[in-house]
């Protein structure tokens, strides 16, 4: 190597150890991170939103649509960055979880009751992040629980049911039989006891969040077995039930979580609407505004958490007078003269009001 080559090589070298040096000077000088601690966005730091699906995932035209729908707005109104994971299974929950725990996120949302143990643990080894639970109650400080009062729009939707009903028997099909599920199961089943004491009303379970065919199945089983109205509150396998009805004359189901009317016009006689979307965007501008609360967040009628559709589909099919009486039921919930029952044990207490 010749010496003016050899002189070059030595002044880069140089240059690298120089760099190499204040890179390690900076490095031990910066303060050490714990594990699960969140590094805070600087001054006009885009608003960052994630969400973990339940296992029904996007698609389902119900419970994950609507929360997806709330973070879609949170992007659109909001600026805010979003990212979202699917659960194809329960095992999938907490590495989700843990994933986006991971990153700067100023809010993770679970949807889902079934997360419920895996939000617990998560925000427990992450105390610096922020969660959300829908459905489920998670009592830790970095836990907002965001809950709804299902029974008041199920006991609506039951009254609807009874009115309409030709035969005099009604149904529940609902996914999975929990805590959550039983909510929808009781209210529907007073609001069809507070029009007519003697009616009939049948409930099964699919077992399931995500199976179309086993919804269709036994839909078509409650059909059969006497039901003209089957109120589905199953999640992706409720689309199987609404599949079940399209071909059946004089005969509905009852939609929930999101508007499903459309899904099958005049087949769905209305939906139990329960506004996932509007509890994620309220939470996403608390999120904005740093004001995260702690604690369960309730959505009821009151506050329009929950509640029927506008029956563009099937008004006529119903009538101005008995949507004046579903009126009048809303309006006694509201006032607290009628308190639908959340739980079997408290059905079984229930007994119809005059209003």
């Amino acid at each position: 190597m010749s010496t003016h080559r050899r002189l070059g090589f030595i002044r880069a070298s140089l240059v690298l150890c120089a760099a190499l040096a204040l890179a390690s000077c900076a490095k031990s000088n910066a303060p050490a991170r714990a594990e699960g601690e969140a590094t805070v966005p600087g001054p006009g730091a885009p608003l960052r939103l994630a969400m973990v699906t339940d296992i029904g995932g996007l698609g389902d035209k119900s419970f994950n649509d609507s929360a997806d729908a709330g973070l879609q707005r949170a992007k659109t109104k909001l600026g805010a960055e979003v990212q979202t994971l699917q659960s194809k299974s329960a095992a999938d929950y907490q590495p989700n979880l843990t994933v986006l725990a991971d990153q700067d996120f100023d809010e993770i949302f679970a949807i889902g009751a079934l997360m419920q143990k895996d939000v617990a643990s998560v925000a427990k080894n992450y105390p610096k992040r922020h969660f959300a639970i829908v459905d489920a109650i998670v009592d830790q400080v970095n836990v907002t629980s965001l809950t709804f009062r299902e029974q008041d729009g199920s006991f609506l939707a039951g009254a609807l049911a009874a009115m309409v009903s030709k035969s005099k028997h009604v149904a529940f099909l609902g996914g999975v039989d929990i805590p959550l599920l039983r909510k929808f199961e009781a209210g529907f089943t007073a609001g069809a006891r507070q029009i007519d004491p003697k009616v009939v009303v049948s409930t099964k379970y699919v077992g399931s969040f995500e199976d179309v065919a086993s919804g269709k199945e036994l839909a078509g089983v409650l059909f059969d077995g006497g039901a003209d109205i089957v109120f589905v509150a199953a999640g992706k396998s409720g689309l199987g039930a609404i599949d079940q009805v399209r071909g059946r004359a004089n005969e509905y189901v009852i939609g929930v979580d999101a508007d499903q009317d459309a899904l099958a016009p005049g087949k769905i006689l209305t939906s139990v609407v329960k506004r996932v979307d509007v509890a994620v965007f309220k939470t996403a501008l608390q999120a904005q505004a740093q004001k995260l609360p702690a604690g369960p967040v309730e959505f009821g009628l009151r506050d329009d958490g929950v509640g029927l559709t506008t029956f563009n589909y099937t008004r006529k099919i119903i009538g101005e007078a008995r949507l004046a009486r579903i009126a009048a039921l809303r309006a006694a919930i509201v006032a607290g003269k009628i308190v639908p029952p959340e739980t079997r044990e408290a059905l079984k207490l229930f007994k119809p009001v005059t209003l």
